[in-house]
C-alpha cells in the first residue's frame, strides 16, 4: 500500500474531526464516561481492526483512549489508516 503525501493526509483528515497528523501517523484522543465505556468501545474497535487486518497503537488510562494509526510496511499513513479511522469514528459515534 502506498504511503500518502502530506497533502493527501490533510485532505482526508478534513472528513475526520479531531484527528491530527503527527510525523508518521494520525491520532486522536477520546474521553468516555468511565473505564467500562472506554473498554467496551475498545472491544468493538478491536473486532473491526481484526476484520480489516489492521491494528492500532493505542493507550487507555481510565476513561481516556488515544489511538495512533500508521502502516508500518509503508513507513507512514496510507489509505488503510484513513479507512480504519473512519470505522473508529462510526463506532464511537453510534
Amino acid at each position: 500500500m502506498k504511503k500518502l503525501s502530506n497533502t493527501e493526509i490533510t485532505n482526508a483528515l478534513k472528513e475526520l474531526p479531531g484527528w491530527s497528523h503527527q510525523e508518521d501517523h494520525i491520532e486522536k484522543s477520546f474521553k468516555f464516561m468511565d473505564f467500562k465505556e472506554a473498554f467496551s468501545i475498545m472491544t468493538r474497535i478491536a473486532f473491526e481492526c481484526e476484520q480489516q487486518n489492521h491494528h492500532p497503537n493505542w493507550e487507555n488510562v481510565y476513561n481516556n483512549l488515544t489511538i495512533k494509526l500508521n502502516t508500518h510496511d509503508a513507513g507512514g499513513v496510507t489509505e488503510k489508516d484513513i479507512r480504519l479511522a473512519q470505522t473508529i469514528e462510526s463506532i464511537v459515534n453510534k
